[in-house]
């Protein structure tokens, strides 16, 4: 049907021309302009309908374009930085971490905490300096110490822990052991205090920077617990020093 209408088209066309030439002047240019915009008109319908259905798309406007584009633009998958498997959660640094912490653990190291204050408490409401007092001081901060050296070993020993049982770590877990054990032997309860304090700081060190893998409350709650012991011992030194000296003056008044 498409292609029978050409000759239809020829003729059509044929027959304008034929009639505008019997057309006098301006109104064989309205007629022309007439006659030709039709034509124009026919030829372009009939080169649309010609046109195959896969050109359909072309006569639709540019936005639609964008429209049936944008989709593919927007729903790009966003790039996000996996979190190692080893890695531990960042959260709140501080006293906030304790928040995260298991209450038997909570309590039972404040609990542990008891001994060492008490004991420069009393003999500072007391006034007098009482050397059991405090080798018994020093005696309860070296089985601390020896105590945070032996957890060591107990977290590199099972299979699947990230600490493995090599030198590093266990000679690490004996360390703090054996200056414990040293700080006994003074007979100055001063010197044991200093070689308690110094055990305990290294076991400190050990926990924050060589085994990472700890839980951040953990890390909080052994800051905080050294943090106590150190200056419970450091008081009993300056208790010691202080209410000495005084009961020396005192007794060199007595005897002068």
């Amino acid at each position: 049907e498409k292609t029978s209408m050409f000759p239809l088209i020829q003729r059509c066309c044929f027959t304008t021309l034929f009639k505008l030439q019997k057309l006098p002047g301006p109104s064989l240019l309205l007629q022309g302009r007439n006659r030709t915009a039709c034509c124009s008109l026919a030829l372009l319908q009939l080169q649309r309908d010609a046109r195959p259905p896969s050109t359909s798309l072309s006569l639709q406007p540019a936005p639609a374009y964008t429209a049936q584009l944008r989709p593919w633009h927007s729903s790009l998958p966003v790039s996000k930085k996996e979190t190692p498997a080893g890695a531990e959660p960042q959260s709140q640094g501080g006293l906030g971490s304790l928040k995260d912490c298991p209450r038997p653990a909570l309590y039972l190291s404040l609990g542990g905490l008891v001994p060492f204050v008490a004991v420069p408490l009393a003999m500072a409401l007391q006034g007098t300096f009482c050397p059991r007092l405090a080798f018994a001081q020093v005696a309860y901060g070296a089985v601390t110490a020896s105590f945070l050296g032996g957890m060591r070993w107990g977290f590199a020993l099972p299979d699947n822990s990230p600490a493995k049982p090599d030198w590093l770590n266990l000679a690490n877990g004996t360390v703090p052991a054996l200056l414990a054990c040293q700080a006994l032997l003074f007979q100055d309860v001063t010197q044991g205090a200093v070689m308690v304090t110094v055990a305990l700081g290294i076991a400190l060190h050990y926990d924050i920077s060589l085994l990472p893998t700890y839980p951040r409350w953990f890390k909080v709650l052994r800051v905080l617990g050294s943090v106590v012991m150190i200056l419970s011992l450091l008081a009993t030194v300056a208790l010691e020093a202080f209410l000495e000296g005084e009961q020396s003056d005192d007794r060199k008044i007595q005897q002068n």
